[in-house]
């Protein structure tokens, strides 16, 4: 019956899919809580005609330039790049405003996202052309020729995950319009780094590495002839490899450098076995090589550092970027340490003007130096973290928790908390763990996180500041060999708090692991969960460097999640494509993988439905495995048979890896994916997708949460994002959207008191968001209203000046209770989708400046309201409700007390226009008697009068009564309580002191 029924559901389906797709979103925009605080940069540069100038080049972040020496940054490469993942920048020596820019990062992690080519601009980076290359994967090096702009060397590294014929080097003699292959060796190995001669660019320097990542393993180097030195001596078409002095057997990355002021000396730092290992350095172009130093330093973790530079003024003084930082001033025999404000070194750049002026980059950022070393600018203005997850608590405004790679984890405010000292800067804490996490803070009580750190479980205490490891096997799986560990924990091991008692929390090794007391105890619930090939279990690093951090281990647990309708009913996923399910607690298992699902791939996450227990969702990832198709699976009976939902050609592209599927809590058939270039949307279920990326950078999304209305985001390389309330999409007009306005229902919203926000992080202040739809753009104007729960009015917002003075002109002779109506630009009247926020505010006091008049007033209470949208002669409704906020209650404050405050700031705003527009017509009538020439002694009276309405002018007058009343109103709105008496009594008096005056005046 269903198999029948299926073709009109996808005919329904398909044309309801058209209606939404014909809509944009771009109404609906992200917003960033960062954190401020710097990721991966693998590449910087400057220019020495610019000396306040740097570029740097993250791995998820994109292209960032600073013009005042790192003082601040601001990123130039969003909406022109395809990849945030970038492995050199170039500046034209001739020109700063020519950049070419090789995308994809050549410190292959497991995490690094693919590049997409070159890309240039002529405009110091105010618009970016995309220059071909699109396939040469990670790029290792650029190189502009010093005599002509035009003429551009590219070192292809290829892609770290498979064999492909792109890699190579490569050169251009047209600024990018077309690209000749230079230099190939095989579809295994790539380039990792080129140099032009100084003084003749013909000759130019190469070095060949044979590189791939598994899930398992990284192979760093090969055999002597697929590696190696490489030169030219014209411009390419001619090649020699350098082989005089330098290792005969097994090699790895290679960089070099050449000295810019003796053209004679050429370095390179090998990876190699053992002795052979370290720095060479030749006095003759590259004919010969000595061996300088084998300092293990030089080469630690080469896959992913391996970079040395000169100082452009003295050869001998050699830079090495690796872990740590170290820098010899005798041509590479010795080395010292230099202090830089991050581990996990990349890169270095130095002004040949002024060698102490440089910019280095880290896994922590960019900073810059102008002692050469001695001080850096900060990395707490970079807003590149690299997270792995995210989670909230449920405070009141919550908290956005997950792991920052290279740094730790972090909880960050969704708003910003009223006690902000600091509005432009990050509001965070470490709550445990380390950079991997996950941390997840417990439910019902946020003083509790729960952590994991490289597969060590703990609990973060925030009262005591002390985390307690309780960590599984008690063991650090450091350094081993997989097969022969116990328990094989991921280095982001998953943990899982279950939905039905906040001290229950799984924890996948290759079995999963369950605790019912906070991590104290634990008891194994599961076999062997995964594939567990023997020959993926296996030492990861060859040929030559060995690296075991956990993250190769292979066959372990990636994702665990316990239904929240059916309790004992528990989904996991491997990193080697196993996805199994238990309906009993963990008493019996049952393999469930896809049959069709190609293997090996790791399950990023699992989305069990809230609407049906037998349905789930799965997004997997196989890119380490060379396949960047994206994998999302649904199945509707316990994973009996599975539906892949990304054909390549429903809405998200063949290439773009999926990293997490999540389901939206309120309405059914509404899903959020996010893959490694952004984010999408389905309203069917899966069927179909529409891209959801509005103003979000192209990053990867490693993971989603909906909370309280709001989508929150983790990304790999740009923090955190936040899409405040996506209850229009919820609703069923959102499909269907077509020649009528629609007016979408509010969000009920906590009404908080929150502090004067900056430009980042982007905290809002508390309002209300009211999204609608216009079937065409309005020319006449569109009006808003917001009514009490008893209908009256407490604010009109109108579109457009014309609109407001025909409004004003009608309410000016009004009295004091006339409704608050103001002009506000933000409320949008274009075609389609909008949105406004209103900010809860009433009206306010009468000023004579037009443009705050009435504006600054309180914030309605809580309590049930409605909008009204008027769009020419058509009104639509809906009903929202502004909740109080929870804490006022254990606070004291009750909503009584609020009422009891606001009916004295009403009383005091009367009191204040009154004693304003008194002010304002004792003014006049002086202006009106000096023009008619009038006596002194008919203008004392009045001036007697102004002088106790309003401040002397000069330094700290004494305040009189237009003031005093200000700051009565002032101690009344600066927080939600029951007003005091020595408010109400001063309220009396200076009602009384106004009423004496205005008699006084007799105006």
């Amino acid at each position: 019956m269903i198999l029948k029924q299926r073709p009109y559901y996808l005919l329904f389906a398909f044309l309801l899919t058209c209606a939404t797709f014909a809509q944009d979103f771009e109404a609906l925009q992200y917003r960033t809580i960062g954190p401020a605080r710097g990721g991966r940069v693998t590449t910087v540069t400057g220019t020495p005609m610019q000396p306040g100038t740097f570029y740097f080049g993250a791995t998820g972040a994109g292209v960032w330039k600073t013009e005042d020496y790192g003082t601040s940054w601001y990123n130039i490469s969003d909406g022109f790049f395809k990849t945030p993942s970038i492995g050199a920048i170039e500046v034209a020596a001739n020109d700063p405003n020519i950049i070419y820019v090789g995308t994809g990062s050549d410190g292959i992690r497991s995490n690094i996202i693919s590049g997409k080519g070159m890309y240039k601009s002529i405009d110091a980076g105010k618009t970016w052309e995309h220059i071909g290359l699109e396939n040469a994967g990670q790029i290792g090096a650029v190189e502009i020729d010093p005599t002509n702009s035009n003429i551009v060397w590219v070192a292809a590294i290829g892609n770290a995950f498979r064999s492909n014929e792109e890699r190579g080097i490569y050169k251009t003699i047209d600024g990018g319009k077309t690209w000749q292959k230079m230099l190939y060796v095989s579809d295994e190995t790539g380039f990792a780094d080129l140099e032009l001669l100084p003084g003749n660019p013909n000759v130019v320097y190469a070095a060949a590495w044979k590189a791939r990542r598994t899930p398992w393993t990284i192979d760093s180097g090969g055999k002597n002839s697929e590696g190696g030195i490489y030169k030219s001596v014209n411009g390419g078409k001619d090649w020699e490899k350098l082989e005089n002095g330098l290792p005969k057997g097994l090699i790895g990355k290679i960089d070099l450098a050449v000295s810019a002021v003796d053209s004679r000396i050429l370095y390179a730092v090998i990876e190699a076995p053992d002795k052979d290992r370290g720095l060479y350095k030749s006095v003759d172009q590259g004919k010969s090589f000595a061996h300088v130093s084998d300092d293990i330093r030089l080469v630690n973790r080469p896959f992913y550092y391996t970079n040395i530079e000169l100082d452009p003024t003295n050869p001998d003084v050699v830079f090495s970027n690796a872990n740590p930082l170290i820098k010899s001033v005798d041509g590479g025999k010795t080395w010292k340490r230099m202090s830089v404000p991050h581990g996990d070194n990349h890169d270095i750049w130095l002004n040949p003007n002024n060698p102490d002026l440089l910019i280095q980059c880290n896994d922590g950022g960019a900073n810059v130096s102008h002692n050469g070393g001695k001080t850096w600018s900060t990395q707490y203005n970079q807003p590149t973290a690299e997270i792995y997850q995210v989670a909230v608590d449920d405070q009141y405004p919550y908290w956005v928790y997950g792991a920052q790679q290279d740094n730790t984890t972090i909880a960050i405010p969704s708003v910003a908390p009223l006690a902000t000292t600091t509005p432009n800067e990050t509001i965070m804490m470490n709550v445990g763990g380390c950079e991997t996490g996950p941390v997840i803070p417990m439910p019902g009580n946020h003083y509790i996180v729960y952590n994991n750190c490289k597969g060590r479980f703990s609990v973060y205490s925030k009262k005591t500041g002390q985390s307690r490891e309780y960590s599984i096997g008690a063991s650090n799986i450091y350094g081993h060999n997989p097969k022969d560990l116990k328990y094989r924990f991921q280095r982001v091991a998953p943990i899982h708090v279950s939905p039905y008692d906040p001290e229950v929390v799984y924890m996948g090794s290759q079995f999963l692991h369950k605790t019912n007391n906070g991590g104290k105890n634990w008891e194994i619930i599961s076999p062997d969960l995964t594939a567990n090939e023997p020959d993926k279990q296996v030492i990861s690093g060859n040929p030559i460097t060995r690296d075991i951090t956990g993250e190769e281990y292979y066959s372990t647990l990636y994702s665990i999640k316990e239904s929240k309708i059916s309790q004992g009913l528990i989904w996991t996923g491997s990193n080697d494509g196993v996805i199994s399910i238990t309906k009993d607690g963990g008493k019996t298992w049952k393999n469930i993988s896809p049959k069709k699902m190609p293997k090996g791939g790791r399950v990023e996450s699992i989305e069990p439905s809230i609407y049906n227990p037998a349905k789930a969702y799965i997004a997997v990832d196989r890119h380490l495995l060379g396949d960047e198709t994206p994998y999302i699976y649904k199945t509707e009976n316990y994973g009996e048979s599975w539906e892949l939902m990304t054909t390549g050609s429903n809405g998200i592209p063949s290439n773009h890896t999926a990293r997490v599927v999540r389901e939206d809590p309120i309405r059914d058939g509404l899903l959020y994916a996010g893959t490694e270039y952004g984010m999408f949307i389905s309203f069917n279920d899966g069927e179909t997708w529409k891209k959801f990326q509005q103003n979000l950078p192209v990053t990867p999304i490693t993971d989603i949460t909906l909370f309280r209305g709001d989508l929150i985001l983790s990304t790999m390389g740009r923090g955190f994002w936040i899409l405040d309330q996506v209850t229009a999409l919820r609703d069923e007009n959102i499909t269907r959207l077509d020649d009528t306005p629609v007016l979408f229902k509010p969000h009920d919203t906590y009404r908080y008191q929150t502090p004067w926000g900056g430009e980042f992080p982007e905290y809002p202040s508390t309002s209300v968001t009211i999204d609608y739809y216009l079937p065409s753009d309005i020319k006449d104007g569109v009006s808003l209203q917001i009514l009490d729960a008893q209908g009256n009015e407490v604010a009109t917002i109108v579109s457009d000046s014309n609109k407001l003075k025909s409004t004003t002109e009608k309410v000016e002779n009004m009295n004091l209770s006339m409704t608050f109506v103001y002009m506000d630009e933000k409320l949008e009247t274009k075609k389609g989708l909008n949105r406004f926020e209103w900010n809860l505010e009433q009206k306010g006091p009468w000023a004579k400046n037009e443009k705050r008049r009435f504006k600054n007033g309180p914030m309605v209470l809580p309590g049930k309201y409605t909008a009204r949208l008027t769009v020419g002669e058509q009104s639509f409704e809906k009903q929202f409700e502004v909740l109080m906020d929870p804490k006022l209650e254990g606070d004291g404050v009750s909503l009584a007390n609020m009422k009891e405050q606001q009916e004295l700031q009403f009383k005091v705003i009367e009191l204040l226009s009154e004693a304003r527009m008194l002010q304002d017509k004792v003014e006049n009538k002086i202006e009106e008697l000096k023009m008619a020439k009038a006596s002194e002694d008919e203008l004392k009276k009045y001036k007697q009068v102004l002088s106790e309405l309003k401040n002397a002018e000069g330094a700290y007058p004494e305040v009189v009564l237009v003031s005093q009343i200000t700051y009565l109103y002032y101690i009344l709105s600066g927080a939600d309580k029951q007003p005091g008496q020595e408010e109400k009594d001063s309220y009396q008096e200076l009602l009384a002191q106004f009423n004496a005056l205005k008699q006084k005046a007799g105006l």
